[in-house]
């Protein structure tokens, strides 16, 4: 007869051994889907050029490329909770994958409408791991909230520097230009749909979705604070994203020299978005963190203002450090600033809903204050009101312990 301890011993030993395999493979999915996040959004900038003279694009329509994602994730982050309540979370990230591949095909099709068909259907995919992602982490790592958002976002901006600072070689060397520059991450989407296959057993079924409505949060102010530091905040990282590189260019730059200044920004915030949301977890008062990102901002952008390509480096780091700085800020807003896992998607979904709706107008009207002036010094000075405002509603939501 065998001994009950040690078929106990047994027995715990392998579990021990299935959690640290789900804690892995979870880990890996957060990475998988993370990279997708952001490498599509960057590996365009230092290209537009030769898309805006391939496809004869005015401005306007440039800005558009990147402004559609940013509708969908306006228009869409609202519903994705909903989607998960009803098909539960893992699965929606999962179906997400698909959906990114087929985005990533027809944006670089090198057909102009298939061009904006597949930035919006980038934006769809997108907008389900920007806004699930906080409430999947909070579920399944709650003792390790500010390290798993440090990783997420860490994995994101790796991605957004290989996606930029390597846009124009990968174009070369598939000898696809631009097509190639931004085609190749379909195969990220690829492995993250096969990545994903195990989180669809859930470890708590039906933990992570998020049922109701959001009548609460519009009543709450301080979701409405959260949501516009989000808008603000993603103003400005689009605005880089979309139009630094177009700028260095004009300015003296090669379109090369352009992209890997432009990547000193992901550079930068690799650190960054590993340690800053650890920091924001930790800290009780986040005024002194609010009030650095927003003084480092101010610097970067002043150093284009005053010295464009002079001390552009510095420039682009200390955007680096605000920005990154900002994102992890608010990210873990979405966590601390929630009292469950269905609240945090809740929010997640609001406050990137509301907040990528603002932050859509600010690349086109970025490039119409260019079109109007024929200066991009005007331009640049735009960013300075959005970054003092997005210092106010960060200090307003840091305020006090108030939770939703």
């Amino acid at each position: 007869m065998p001994d009950k301890g040690v078929s106990s011993r047994l027995l715990k030993v392998a579990m021990d051994q299935e959690n640290r395999k789900g804690i892995l493979l979870a880990v890996l999915g957060i990475v998988v889907v993370a990279v997708n996040m952001r490498a599509p959004l960057t590996s365009i900038s230092p290209v537009m050029n030769e898309i805006i003279g391939r496809l004869n694009l005015n401005t306007l329509q440039a800005g558009l490329i990147t402004t559609l994602p940013l509708l969908a994730f306006g228009c869409l982050s609202i519903f994705t909770p909903q989607l998960a309540a009803k098909w539960g979370l893992e699965k929606v990230l999962w179906y997400s994958m698909p959906v990114l591949a087929l985005g990533l095909l027809a944006r670089a099709s090198g057909d102009m409408h298939l061009l904006f068909v597949g930035a919006g259907l980038i934006g769809v995919a997108i907008t389900v791991g920007n806004v699930l992602m906080p409430a999947f982490i909070k579920l399944r790592f709650p003792e390790k909230m500010g390290l798993m958002t440090g990783i997420n976002a860490l994995s994101m901006n790796i991605a957004g520097v290989l996606a930029s600072g390597f846009s124009v070689q990968i174009g070369l060397l598939t000898g696809w230009g631009w097509q190639g520059s931004i085609g190749v991450w379909v195969i990220p989407a690829i492995v993250g749909f096969l990545v994903w296959i195990p989180q669809l057993r859930p470890v708590q079924a039906g933990a992570a979705t998020a049922s109701g409505g959001f009548s609460e949060l519009l009543r709450s102010r301080l979701a409405w604070y959260i949501t516009i530091f989000m808008g603000l905040q993603s103003c400005l990282f689009y605005v880089f994203v979309a139009w630094l590189p177009v700028v260095l260019q004009e300015w003296g730059m090669t379109e090369e020299q352009a992209g890997w200044t432009f990547s000193y920004i992901q550079m930068t915030q690799l650190p960054i978005t590993l340690l800053g949301p650890v920091i924001t977890a930790r800290v009780k008062k986040h005024t002194r963190l609010i009030l650095f990102t927003t003084v480092v901002l101010l610097l970067g952008i002043s150093g284009l203002i005053f010295f464009k390509t002079t001390y552009v480096i510095p420039s682009v780091i200390c955007i680096g450090i605000g920005t990154g700085l900002a994102f992890s800020i608010v990210l873990m807003f979405f966590v601390l600033k929630t009292k469950t896992p269905q609240n945090a998607a809740r929010l997640s979904g609001m406050a990137q809903s509301f907040g990528y709706l603002i932050a859509a107008a600010s690349p086109p009207l970025f490039g119409w204050i260019y079109d109007w002036t024929s200066d991009w010094t005007y331009s640049l000075l735009f960013l300075v009101p959005l970054t003092l405002g997005m210092c106010v509603v960060a200090l307003l939501s840091a305020k006090g312990e108030e939770t939703v």
